[in-house]
């Protein structure tokens, strides 16, 4: 049987020469790859207490919405900048070369809810910290994050010290 890390396809020196890209399209390609990383997310949280999934767009979606809809959650998106059609709180976060601002709807959770974030891939960890922030501001806890894939060599876990971090793959590299 093969393991979630057989369906990730490295690609070297992109985007630059020393690094290796890890594409998670090729785990979403296949039937069993995604069905697989759906799984594994999934065990992640199954003895979990929480109300609601949040994930960014739009890899969290594609992650988020199926661990939501298989233990009978509710699913918030966090949207970039001027995508939601309702009022929204936004947070600003860094990016390698520069910023970005995600939103998500004001009424989106509720004081004391439960929350647990899912994305594909931590890295640097500021979007995910930016979402812990919106979250909190809106009342709820943040219970547990979860990725497909982490990058250790990045550090992002830094970032989010003190929250419940879990990856399904550890990539010892950036």
């Amino acid at each position: 049987m093969k393991k979630l890390e057989d369906y990730v396809r490295s690609i070297p020196d992109f985007p630059e020469e020393g690094i290796i890209f890890r594409d998670v399209t090729s785990i979403l390609q296949d039937k069993d790859g995604l069905h697989l990383a759906i799984d594994k997310l999934q065990e992640l949280v199954q003895d979990l207490d929480f109300d609601v999934v949040v994930g960014p767009e739009s890899r969290g979606f594609i992650f988020g919405v199926p661990v939501a809809y298989n233990l009978g959650k509710a699913f918030v998106p966090v949207r970039k900048k001027g995508k939601l059609p309702c009022e929204t709180i936004e947070r600003e976060y860094d990016l390698e070369y520069g910023k970005a601002v995600i939103e998500m709807h004001k009424d989106a959770i509720k004081p004391g809810q439960k929350v647990v974030i899912i994305d594909d891939l931590i890295a640097t960890g500021g979007t995910i910290e930016a979402i812990t922030k919106l979250v909190e501001q809106l009342g709820g806890e943040v219970v547990k994050i979860i990725f497909v894939m982490e990058l250790c060599g990045l550090k992002g876990r830094e970032k989010l010290a003190g929250y419940n971090v879990d990856s399904v793959i550890k990539y010892e590299g950036k």
